[in-house]
């Protein structure tokens, strides 16, 4: 039995609207295939292992962001990791944190990881744009490796654009006529309604979004494609949940889409 380690990276400041659930998806979808599991909690201030092959980072607010991108920079594992094969899904503010740099509570750019090539900014006061919070679905980019919708639920005042010369591509685009494109249905808030990243990082991969709900939950493909590349194998067995299509069902119908709608441009 070949066996898995996932790492569930400062769970107690990146754990906002339950994506510590990543983790408990991931294990079980991996398990169902046959594989040995070993999900390891990493709390702040403790060294993080750089011998996994899934890396976990969830949302969270700003304090704690500044003190998980902290943490991080210093210790370095998870940089390490990523160069030499591992997969990292970074979801909202573990977006910003391994981008470039993110704006902090105090107004000012704070570095990140680096790992892609990523900038977020926010501005305060009258007449900046308003908090992005609502429920999104995200056709994803040709190059991603998927093709059902993601969905999932965005709740963030950071906009994030690429760098000049960055590598790698949105992982999807939120479908024209989504929300009013401002309080829903921004993504990274970008001219093109980009949603995400997506990467190769020295010989690993690294996968942001700004998805709560936990996105691996909603997202089973996208689960798979993680799951696959950790692994080092090219798919994944089938592996099907009826609840699943209900879940995503349901989001469809509060969207008020049909699958068909959510292609970009529709």
């Amino acid at each position: 039995m070949t066996g898995l380690r996932i790492a569930l990276v400062y769970p107690e400041l990146l754990g906002t609207y339950g994506d510590g659930g990543n983790a408990l998806v991931a294990a079980e979808r991996a398990r169902a295939r046959g594989y040995d599991v070993e999900v390891v909690a990493v709390p702040a201030g403790e060294p993080v292992p750089d011998d996994c092959d899934l890396y976990l980072l969830g949302g969270g607010e700003d304090e704690p962001q500044v003190l998980a991108a902290e943490g991080l920079r210093s210790d370095g594992a998870l940089l390490r990791a990523v160069e030499r094969g591992a997969v990292c899904l970074a979801v909202c503010a573990g977006l910003q944190i391994v981008g470039v740099d993110y704006t902090g509570p105090d107004g000012v750019q704070h570095p990140g990881l680096g790992l892609l090539p990523l900038r977020t900014q926010r501005a305060w006061g009258p007449g900046t744009p308003p908090r992005a919070v609502g429920d999104l679905a995200v056709t994803p980019s040709p190059g991603s490796g998927l093709v059902g919708t993601l969905y999932g639920y965005e709740n963030h005042g950071g906009r994030t654009r690429p760098v000049e010369g960055a590598t790698g591509e949105p992982l999807g685009y939120v479908p024209a006529g989504l929300g009013d494109g401002e309080r829903t249905g921004v993504g990274n808030g970008t001219e093109d309604r980009a949603e995400g990243w997506i990467a190769e990082v020295g010989d690993g991969l690294v996968v942001a979004t700004y998805l709560h709900g936990p996105v691996l939950a909603q997202n089973p493909e996208l689960a798979d494609l993680l799951l696959a590349r950790a692994a080092g194998v090219g798919a994944l067995a089938p592996f099907e949940l009826p609840e699943t299509e209900q879940l995503r069902g349901a989001r469809r119908r509060q969207l008020g889409l049909t699958e068909a709608a959510t292609r970009v441009g529709s």
